[in-house]
């Protein structure tokens, strides 16, 4: 059986030794606090994204389905000089 030493007086190494004994494992739980974004608060990598898809999807999309609805027969009919 091992001597009884008062924590204070322990070494740093035991003291290591004697919390890591104590500290336990939440398990299945993580401890950090969560909560949600505030959805009316400016968010700049949200808005850069919007900015981005909006041009890469858009980007002369609407003259080329102008150009697609053109050459159709029924289209010309109904749009006959436009261009």
């Amino acid at each position: 059986m091992e001597k009884y030493i008062p924590y204070d007086k322990l070494s740093k190494k035991g003291k290591r030794k004697l919390d890591n004994l104590k500290r336990g494992t939440w398990g299945e739980i993580n401890p950090v606090t969560r909560k949600p974004q505030n959805s009316k608060a400016y968010n700049r990598s949200k808005a850069r994204n919007w900015n981005r898809e909006y041009h890469e999807t858009n980007s002369g999309s609407l003259f080329s389905l102008f150009i697609r609805l053109y050459h159709r027969p029924a289209f010309r009919v109904m749009m006959p000089v436009i261009l």
